[in-house]
């Protein structure tokens, strides 16, 4: 105290704090008189005296002193005509026939330190803190402490309960790089030309890559090992695959085509077998989808003016006429759909109450788009102009990050890592570009791909690890450094950005 110049205790709360401990209930009340010059709000006093006869009330029925819990009741507790009903409540206790009735019934601990304590809580919170030290203060400042450290270390990757058991506070919290996804550790090669698109399971189980091939293969992850075990591919899509949803239940995917593709495939992932093909109409473009929360159905559309919402049997459900849709996506309230279009804005639609609103202006086309878990936070690739994070609750641009290299091709970067404290894109100049989210510039920039990436995602159930696709015909699996063997030396850890190669050399899968 003497340090920092912070009383614990006023002495007139440190007298009243005794005489609640030691149940010396009428005591306590006199104390009140005296808190009431400091106490800032009178009706805090009133609330205060609440609490205090009611825990006298049920220690006085504990005890078996009917009588004295009655003239509590009727002379103290319903003068203050505070709380009326919890008055009432408290005169049915009177029934219970016995003390473990009475806890049972009023969900109180009985009398003793315990009940006390948390009585003694309560009634600090009525208190200012220059008067009486909040409960729990110390803990509360090393866990903001510990938090802080947390946001500013760039490579913080690791779940945690939130408890100081574990972290040290003899010294500042700092992850290792070695710890970060920032190494190659497999490099898929089945698809024999460009792969456009990848993306995991909702669980994180499963990725599913398509590519200009016209195939769409789906890998089973193991959660332990993080290997990666290809199934059949799924073929047919004459136009490639460029785009691909998951059902929140992870139990069907939609692969979507280029612009000039008027076709959609629904596959069942758990079977293999393709539940439908949709085509409306050969002049429809449906290059992009989303499905809502319920996966029982889906939104679709393309830049030729289609925009559909369809059921499981891709019956269309609802259209929107003369939205040239660019991106979709859907909110978890199960009927906002959120919209890209060839005017540069994201706009909102709701396809129940036939209403829509316009919610982000870009001076340049939105190539793509993706929501955070929250579903507050929107990043967009933007052409020309890299990747920007918005705030669509409140409809301002919060960042630009800096580094990417974006022209005119379509683009897909994500949120990823603990609490998605990480943004990741591809790059027309052939590398993958990592940023927190706080921050602009990057903390990584990963070589090993030989062509531009068109699209990067974050395992979400794997914080380690994260999954690229490029124009070179691989999608890269993204690790932390592995395990250093005895004798051999950790890699040189800078303060630098990583720039990163291949643990192969970019040229035999690892």
């Amino acid at each position: 105290m003497e340090e920092s110049d912070c009383m614990l205790e006023h002495p007139s709360a440190a007298k009243f704090r005794t005489h609640v401990m030691d149940g010396e209930w009428d005591r306590a009340e006199q104390d009140l008189q005296e808190l009431k010059t400091i106490v800032d709000c009178p009706i805090n006093i009133t609330k205060m005296r609440f609490c205090l006869l009611e825990q006298k009330y049920l220690e006085a029925l504990e005890s078996g002193c009917v009588m004295d819990a009655l003239n509590c009741l009727r002379q103290q507790l319903s003068p203050l005509k505070y709380n009326i009903e919890r008055v009432h409540e408290l005169s049915s206790y009177i029934m219970c026939s016995n003390q473990a009735a009475l806890c049972q019934m009023a969900k109180w601990e009985g009398k003793g330190v315990a009940s006390r304590t948390k009585l003694m809580e309560k009634l600090q919170a009525y208190l200012p803190a220059s008067v009486m030290l909040p409960p729990h203060r110390l803990l509360h400042l090393l866990q903001q402490a510990v938090q802080l450290q947390k946001e500013q270390c760039s490579f913080h990757n690791v779940q945690s309960d939130g408890s100081l058991q574990a972290v040290s506070l003899l010294t500042d919290h700092s992850c290792s790089k070695e710890q970060f996804p920032c190494v190659v550790r497999h490099t898929l090669t089945e698809h024999i030309d460009e792969v456009w698109f990848c993306r995991f399971s909702p669980d994180g189980s499963k990725l599913a890559t398509g590519s200009k091939d016209g195939t769409l293969i789906i890998w089973d992850i193991d959660m332990t090992t993080h290997d990666l075990r290809q199934r059949k591919p799924l073929e047919g899509h004459s136009y490639g695959v460029s785009y691909i949803a998951w059902s929140p239940d992870g139990v069907y995917v939609i692969a979507c085509g280029p612009d000039e593709c008027s076709e959609l495939w629904l596959w069942n992932v758990q079977t293999g077998e393709l539940r439908i093909k949709m085509s409306l109409s050969s002049d429809d473009s449906l290059t992009s989808a989303a499905w809502r929360h319920d996966s029982k159905r889906f939104v679709t559309g393309g830049i030729r003016g289609q925009f559909y919402q369809c059921d499981l049997d891709g019956n269309m459900l609802d259209s929107w006429e003369g939205v040239r849709i660019q991106c979709l996506g859907c909110q978890a309230d199960n009927r906002t759909v959120l919209a890209s279009d060839t005017h540069q804005r994201i706009r909102t639609y709701n396809f129940e109450e036939l209403t829509d609103e316009h919610l982000i202006q870009e001076d340049h086309p939105i190539m793509s788009f993706t929501l955070d878990d929250t579903g507050r936070l929107a990043l967009l690739n933007v052409a020309t102009q890299g990747v920007h994070l918005w705030d669509i609750k409140d409809k301002c641009l919060v960042r630009k990050f800096r580094g990417v290299t974006q022209g005119f091709y379509t683009i897909h970067s994500c949120f990823g890592g603990v609490n998605q404290d990480f943004v990741a894109s591809g790059s027309e100049d052939h590398k993958v570009y990592v940023w927190h989210v706080r921050r602009e510039e990057p903390i990584a920039v990963l070589e090993a791909h030989t062509r531009t990436v068109n699209c990067v995602h974050w395992n979400p159930a794997l914080p380690s690890m994260m999954a690229s696709a490029s124009d070179d015909g691989t999608v890269r699996i993204w690790g932390p450094h592995p395990p250093v063997a005895p004798g051999e030396e950790m890699p040189i850890s800078t303060d630098q950005p990583i720039t990163t190669h291949t643990a192969d050399g970019g040229a035999t899968p690892v």
